[in-house]
């Protein structure tokens, strides 16, 4: 771990699962309380120097983003290790983690008048917070990490950053990288399990709470951090619906629709996850997908030209092969894919579904893995309705060759981002977050440093 620019052991330590070979190839630290609390404490100490100087910030942020560029490989090659996404792809978000840092060093933090009227003038400032506790999933560990370090740090907070104990390795590396090139105390990284986090949310030292995960962790989080009534940002799971339309190509969108259900072998909490098309486009929506489906070169990470690698760990792996055989049990029909791929790792192949419906668990629920239903519906009404007919709303897309057409229906939909003819088309300006129970706040852009920030108003009399 690396507290107060130094990396540190612990006195015990858990198993890293390669989910390629499901054998164990490494192991991670176990924060205590103790070191816990002296990551906090260097945090603490660290912010008042930290946010003293904006341009030393911007320098600091440009810093770390060219340190990962150098150390590029190697966490690519940690990251198909324990996370068992293709080497490729691994390289792709390490690259994307620099990108989101470089956007996050040149936001603005402007100093607004808001009021002038000769009798009084009022100014809006942007202060930070202070420690910023951040929590990444295990689906894109770095990734999400710069989505958090970049404005925590931008804005002038220190971070105590805790990745998933499925995926701890590249972030362990990423704090003894960073703090080569930062004050010791700015970024502090710790590992460890769910109770490490608990820790964090409820620590006295903590001003804001920057969580990615589950919706029920979420929740969790939410009340921990209660009690100090801390800042929050929580950006949860998601059911997104791609809803086609009657005049949409199935040749023409197949790939946009396909990787966007299927990147990252589905573990995107912001991919498609049910796909609704008329009824006269079924047939050929679906043997679209399922020819890509069985095209579709599924491995380890590290062999040459493999496309999707395993899903990243066993719960959900099995919570996957539930939900399919489940489905396929109730009545649907696996057009490609449907069950494990024998040997050792956790394969499983994309999986397309016909015949599911709502009530279908793997319909209604976030399956979060390689396997997508195909649903029917006859009227655009009720596929906008049936499409919103869920506590989640984080994003969904709408398909078709009328483009304004597709905009008016992109735009019925309850969710943080409406896409048309395409789905994750993520930016670092374009702020990402959820309705209803896809979370709480925004990440990236303006808006997004914002949520690290607290509003001060300062009011004198005119001159």
């Amino acid at each position: 771990m690396t507290i107060n620019g130094q990396v540190l052991p612990a006195d015990s330590s858990f198993g890293v699962v390669n989910p390629a070979t499901e054998g164990e190839f490494s192991r991670a630290p176990e924060c205590s309380r103790k070191q816990l609390d002296a990551a906090m404490d260097a945090a603490t100490r660290a912010v008042q120097l930290w946010r003293a100087d904006d341009a030393a910030r911007v320098a600091g942020l440009n810093a770390v983003a060219d340190a990962v560029d150098e150390h590029a490989s190697e966490l690519a090659d940690l990251l198909t290790a324990e996370q068992g996404k293709p080497l490729g792809a691994a390289h792709y978000e390490v690259s994307e983690t620099t990108r989101w840092l470089r956007a996050a060093a040149a936001l603005e933090l402007p100093i607004e008048t808001i009021l002038d009227d000769g009798s009084a003038r009022a100014e809006l400032r942007r202060r930070p917070i202070g420690v910023v506790a951040a929590i990444t999933p295990w689906n894109f560990p770095l990734l999400l990490a710069g989505w958090k370090l970049g404005p925590a740090l931008r804005a002038g907070n220190t971070v105590v950053l805790k990745p998933s104990p499925y995926t701890p390795l590249a972030t362990l590396r990423l704090g003894e990288i960073v703090n080569q090139v930062l004050p010791p105390g700015v970024i502090n990284v710790v590992s460890g399990g769910d109770h490490l986090g608990a820790w964090m949310t409820s620590h006295p030292a903590v001003g804001k709470v920057s969580f990615t995960g589950s919706v029920a962790t979420g929740k969790k989080v939410m009340a921990s951090a209660a009690d100090g009534l801390k800042r929050l940002t929580l950006e949860l799971g998601g059911n997104d619906a791609a809803i086609v339309l009657d005049d949409a190509n199935p040749e023409a969108i197949g790939r946009g629709l396909f990787w966007g259900g299927f990147i990252n072998c589905g573990q995107i909490c912001a991919g498609i996850k049910r796909i609704f098309v008329p009824e006269a486009l079924h047939d050929d929506v679906v043997d679209v997908l399922a020819e890509r489906a069985r095209r579709v070169r599924v491995g380890p990470g590290t062999q040459e030209g493999v496309q999707m690698g395993p899903i990243q760990n066993h719960p959900q792996f099995e919570r996957v092969r539930g939900l399919v055989a489940e489905a396929l049990s109730d009545g649907a029909s696996a057009a490609a894919g449907g069950a494990p791929l024998d040997g050792p790792g956790y394969f499983f192949p994309p999986t397309v579904l016909t015949g599911a419906n709502e009530g279908m668990r793997i319909v209604d629920e976030e399956q979060f893995g390689p396997a997508i239903p195909v649903l029917t519906y006859r009227t655009l009404d009720e596929a906008v309705e049936r499409a919103n007919a869920t506590p989640f709303g984080l994003s969904g897309s709408v398909w078709g060759s009328d483009l304004d057409r597709a905009t008016e229906v992109a735009a019925r939909l309850d969710t943080g981002t409406a896409f048309v003819n395409d789905h994750l088309a993520l930016d670092p300006c374009l702020p990402f977050g959820g309705s209803k129970q896809s979370g709480l706040g925004v990440e990236n852009g303006p808006w997004g440093l914002d949520e690290f920030t607290q509003l001060q108003v300062v009011h004198r009399p005119a001159a």
